[in-house]
């Protein structure tokens, strides 16, 4: 029995002990198409450079109609009124969220055909495009020289990061009854801005508002106004 005891366990131990691992390196390249419509106002004057305001919309803009990007935002406010810059509204289709390298990709695309004022390019976007327009000034905080953010959500990631675009002049925007993106977001960034002694950032949390706190901003020229006068080699030291 003893004899048969120690086979076993000299069985088992061959078998734990004759375990292995391996390690080793493998290199990819994952390549993914991402398609953006757009739409680009142009102002009267283009023979000499003007200012570039970048407007990304919410979900309810996306889609294939690119319509649907007059409805809120600079494209609505110019139906009637008139803006001495170009508006450019990329689109997001409707199975899609936003590539953010994709929107900046088409902001190159436009400043090379166009003459755009590169000191005076600015992002602004509501709900989700809220989102977009915090995450691009994230990515390429050298290249806005204003960001104008509405009933947007923000990454906790990003959070730990706001000291890079402390030099952006930045204007935020949120409904306090918002139950679609709590309103809490747009506190705690503007709190961790605070923190990092930006020179040129405001909150504005509308009492009476839910989601939709963005048609009183973009259908008023305030906005427009002072968009339009920030200037990167001026306010981005």
């Amino acid at each position: 029995m003893k004899n048969k005891l120690a086979f076993i366990f000299l069985l088992v131990s061959i078998v734990v002990f004759g375990q292995s691992e391996t390690t080793g390196k493998i290199n990819t390249v994952i390549m993914s198409k991402y398609e953006l419509g757009y739409v680009l106002h142009r102002p009267v004057n283009v023979k000499e450079k003007k200012p570039l305001i970048v407007f990304i919309s919410g979900d309810g803009e996306k889609g294939t109609d690119l319509e649907k990007v007059k409805i809120n935002g600079p494209l609505k406010y110019l139906k009637t009124h008139q803006l001495d810059a170009y508006v450019l509204a990329p689109q997001c289709k409707e199975d899609e969220n936003w590539d953010i390298e994709s929107i900046y990709q088409l902001i190159v695309k436009i400043q090379k055909e166009n003459k755009i004022d590169s000191e005076r390019i600015y992002v602004t976007g509501l709900s989700s495009g809220g989102w977009a327009s915090w995450n691009l000034a994230f990515a390429h905080p050298d290249l806005f020289a204003a960001n104008v953010p509405v009933a947007g959500f923000v990454d906790l990631i990003q959070l730990e990061k706001t000291c890079e675009i402390a030099n952006i002049p930045t204007r935020i925007y949120h409904g306090l009854l918002d139950d679609v993106v709590n309103v809490n977001y747009a506190i705690s960034i503007y709190k961790e801005l605070k923190k990092c002694n930006a020179k040129d950032v405001k909150l504005t949390i509308f009492d009476d508002a839910n989601h939709d706190s963005w048609t009183r901003v973009y259908d008023n020229g305030e906005i427009y106004d002072w968009m339009l006068q920030q200037k990167k080699t001026n306010t981005n030291k």
